[in-house]
């Protein structure tokens, strides 16, 4: 059919392409219509071709939907679906469920305890099934696509009493069963965060038992490390061996060495993690910055860590200081400081600059943001995670080109993850785009002021309809809920 007699929803002309697969970018013309690429081809060759609107995009860079593979926005799909905090930064796609906590299965009423309470309180737990979770999903519509992992900590919870022992024979059974109801009905895999209270005793034949249940579906295993600090080498050693023996691709969670006694140990993590890609499919995930957050662990109180409290329970009008500046205030220690604040949640500065570009930059790295929408003063990683990339470590620091690191947020993350048809430019994909100007994005997020979008984004669009137009937040809400092989 000519381009004269041709009716597109949106055209985008004079794109500079980075199509997601790494490879250099080019020049060309970009149509879409009932939300999938239809069209992709030489600059100027669509100018006869009738659109309902037409972007001139000269000058700027056109890339798939920045796909979000680390988040804890279960809730926040919900409870605020226009997502201002990630479409405004490019992303399309998130991935909810990590660090074995998911908002579903729950079939219990009780008070979540932590890490579970990330995600909000009694209330937000109330999908007895995936099936249930991802029809609110459909229901709600939110600017962005969501796919989910099942939380092993929220099956021990719907299955334990107590947590601080193995689970026994029965308990793993009940918890299989409602694994396999979430893969039947298109979870992505299973997650786990055995460094938590609420995982830790389990052994690792637990996690196997349950983990052999992925390859049926051909699901995936994700894994917040059992210790990122100086057990780190055996807690890899154990994600390589649960995922061998359940024939399973690994992905380790926002991979760190953690604490200064650690600092400079990626040069051994990642020539393990090379090691054992040479024998299982695995990958990692990553966000930019030396700092992470969670709930107030006592376990990482130490005088050489910076923590900034993000929320107390106790204290409200703590949070947003320095863990440090409020002991020295109450004149007592920095671990009576932090029990009399919990329950808590903190940002803690135990990364150093050259661990984080190196694992950033290396080849099975994708990146995640790791954010906690329901902190009031959450790290900026939230609001900025993704320009940050593009802005500070690509374009500034040289760390990768810019097709290297847009591939990390969408081409790589979409094979690893299993999305079919998103994560690149190509015809019969979906029409996920993010349209940026590479000369000027950049995160404005601070740990001060960590609710700040981005610049340099002018447009974003999912499922072909725009969630940022002209830099403006729009509420069309287009979003699916993506199921495996979907």
């Amino acid at each position: 059919m000519s381009t004269e007699l041709s009716m597109y929803d949106l055209i985008f002309s004079n794109a500079i392409v980075i199509d997601g697969s790494g490879s250099s970018r080019y020049t060309a013309d970009i149509a879409v219509q009932d939300g999938v690429i239809v069209e992709i081809s030489e600059a100027g060759s669509l100018r006869g071709a009738k659109a309902k609107k037409v972007i001139d995009c000269l000058g700027l860079a056109v890339a798939p939907g920045f796909i979000d593979v680390h988040t804890h926005d279960d809730n926040a799909v919900l409870m605020t679906p226009l997502m201002e905090p990630k479409v405004s930064q490019g992303v399309t796609t998130v991935i909810v469920g990590n660090c074995g906590i998911s908002l579903s299965p729950m079939i219990k009423a009780i008070t979540p305890p932590d890490p579970l309470n990330l995600l909000g309180n009694e209330e937000a737990y109330r999908f007895p099934t995936f099936k249930a979770y991802g029809e609110e999903v459909e229901r709600i519509r939110p600017n962005v696509n969501v796919g989910a992992l099942i939380g092993h900590s929220t099956l021990r919870v719907n299955q334990m009493e107590k947590l601080d022992r193995e689970a026994t024979s029965d308990e793993i059974g009940k918890m299989i069963e409602q694994l396999r109801e979430g893969l039947e009905n298109g979870a992505l895999g299973m997650s786990s965060g055995l460094a938590y209270p609420t995982a830790f005793e389990s052994k690792t034949d637990e996690i196997v038992e349950l983990a052999r249940n992925l390859k049926e579906y051909q699901a995936i295993y994700t894994t917040h490390l059992r210790d990122e600090y100086a057990g780190i080498l055996d807690a890899m050693d154990e994600a390589f061996e649960t995922a061998k023996c359940a024939e399973s691709p690994l992905i380790i969670s926002h991979h760190k060495c953690a604490g200064p006694e650690n600092w400079g140990r990626t040069q051994e993590t990642l020539a393990a993690i090379d090691n054992a890609a040479e024998h299982i499919d695995v990958g990692m995930d990553c966000y930019p910055y030396i700092a992470g957050s969670s709930t107030l662990d006592l376990k990482q109180v130490k005088d050489n860590v910076e923590i900034l409290i993000t929320w107390s329970d106790a204290y409200p009008e703590m949070s947003n200081r320095y863990l440090r500046d409020i002991a020295q205030e109450w004149e007592c220690s920095l671990m009576d400081a932090a029990k009399k604040l919990q329950p808590a949640g903190a940002t803690y500065f135990i990364m150093s600059e050259e661990d984080v570009s190196r694992v950033l930059s290396h080849r099975l790295t994708m990146i995640g943001s790791d954010g906690l929408p329901h902190d009031p003063n959450p790290h900026p990683r939230l609001w900025g995670a993704f320009p940050r990339v593009l802005g500070h470590y690509s374009r500034e620091e040289k760390l990768f080109s810019l097709e290297e690191a847009v591939h990390k947020m969408t081409g790589l993350s979409a094979k690893r993850f299993r999305l079919e048809k998103r994560g690149y430019i190509s015809k019969g994909f979906h029409a996920d785009l993010v349209i940026f100007n590479a000369d000027t994005i950049n995160d404005l997020a601070t740990f001060e002021n960590p609710k700040q979008a981005a610049v340099g984004i002018e447009h974003v669009i999912v499922n072909g309809e725009f969630a940022i137009e002209h830099g403006q937040l729009k509420e069309s809400r287009s979003g699916k809920m993506i199921r495996r092989g979907e």
